[in-house]
């Protein structure tokens, strides 16, 4: 299956509920890359890669998050990295 990788942004209540860890693990579960990082504004920015299915069940994980409420996102494909093996929180 083709690999992908996608630029998120998620605006909302998405800081200090647990948001990056429950990627990391979701992650980690779909065999996706990347990163994840709370920005200064109050969003998160997160660099998946992985198959559109994986991805996709990682951003269905994210949804249903106990005190996670994303209002809107934005979202680009870009370049894959082919040297990443893990997925990370960024600080």
């Amino acid at each position: 299956m083709e690999r992908i990788r996608k630029h998120i942004v998620f605006h909302g209540e998405v800081q200090g509920v647990g948001f990056r860890w429950r990627a990391m693990r979701a992650a980690e579960m779909q065999g996706c890359t990347g990163w994840v990082r709370n920005e200064w504004d109050g969003s998160v920015t997160m660099e998946i890669q992985g198959n559109r299915y994986g991805i996709e069940a990682v951003l269905e994980s994210l949804q249903k998050g106990a005190y996670i409420r994303i209002e809107n996102t934005e979202e680009k494909e870009v370049p894959l990295q082919e040297e990443e093996r893990e997925f990370r929180v960024l600080f």
